[in-house]
């Protein structure tokens, strides 16, 4: 893939501020090509796909706040069309968390779960920032645009959250996976916004059997994989929930479970803790305490 790699610079005394609020000095983006007019924009948050359309750019996720220059910065590298449509995978800041930094007038879309948890993030409580809520929403399926721009979201059930999109850029057979598959191992189950550790592997096979024609994957926090690393994840996950109910019947703790897993070998090379909130140990938990309901 051809790189762009890009530092902004942004002048003052360690912060600066962008739309009114503080930006980390020096924030470092990159930008990659990944198909014909697709690219992909890595730091900050959350992996940000742009398409360039002849009419204006379509971005997928907006990274922490305070990310926005940084993402225009890159497009502007590329092309100089100017941001017409924002596509939220899903709630959390990392992904959301720029949307306010973007020029007026911009749609934004999501799936209808996503616009219910966004509307309870702090950053689109106000007169100003409830303009970045998404405009429109899908419950199953969406088409965008056409042609060769054709972008189709689908949303196959709780996992990650639960309002989770797979976007799908038909004609270069490219989807972006936001955190629904973020990387190779235990996912971040957010109860809290709809996630479920028990539906999770469901909705990972569901999309894995029902989407076609996608050879390439944007992952939510990853480099760019192929679409048998999203099956294999989705079969990490239903081997990872059989284990645990296994270990639930024989009477384990949730914590007694994590700890003596017996996954194939296959899945060596998965990470099995990314902090507190994304373990073994933490996924076996609220399975647990799923199946308890």
């Amino acid at each position: 893939m051809k790189r762009i790699t890009i530092l902004t610079t942004l002048v003052g005394l360690g912060l600066v501020t962008s739309m009114g609020r503080p930006v980390a000095q020096g924030n470092l983006a990159e930008i990659e090509h990944v198909k014909d007019n697709l690219y992909v924009i890595t730091g900050g948050g959350g992996n940000t796909a742009a398409l360039v359309t002849d009419s204006g750019v379509v971005v997928v996720d907006t990274k922490n706040p305070g990310w926005g220059d940084a993402i225009l910065t890159q497009i502007r590298t590329v092309t100089d069309k100017p941001v017409q449509m924002i596509i939220n995978t899903h709630t959390h800041g990392d992904h959301v968390g720029s949307n306010i930094d973007f020029p007026q007038p911009v749609e934004i879309v999501a799936h209808t779960n996503t616009k219910t948890n966004m509307e309870r993030m702090e950053a689109f409580q106000s007169t100003s920032g409830r303009q970045y809520l998404p405009s429109q929403t899908y419950q199953e399926r969406l088409t965008l645009l056409d042609g060769d721009n054709q972008i189709d979201l689908y949303h196959f059930g709780a996992g990650h959250t639960s309002g989770d999109s797979i976007v799908v850029f038909r004609a270069l057979g490219v989807a972006h996976t936001g955190d629904l598959f973020a990387w190779k191992g235990v996912p971040y189950i957010d109860v809290g916004n709809g996630g479920s550790g028990v539906s999770y592997p469901k909705t990972l096979l569901a999309a894995a059997d029902g989407i076609s024609g996608v050879d390439t994957v944007i992952p939510g926090h990853s480099p760019v994989m192929t679409w048998a690393d999203f099956r294999e994840f989705g079969e990490f996950n239903r081997d990872f929930l059989t284990a645990v109910e296994r270990g639930k019947a024989e009477g384990k703790s949730s914590a007694e479970t994590a700890a003596s897993l017996n996954l194939p070998a296959r899945y060596a090379n998965y990470v099995m803790s990314r902090g507190t909130l994304t373990s073994a140990a933490d996924n076996a938990e609220k399975i647990y305490a799923e199946l308890d309901q």
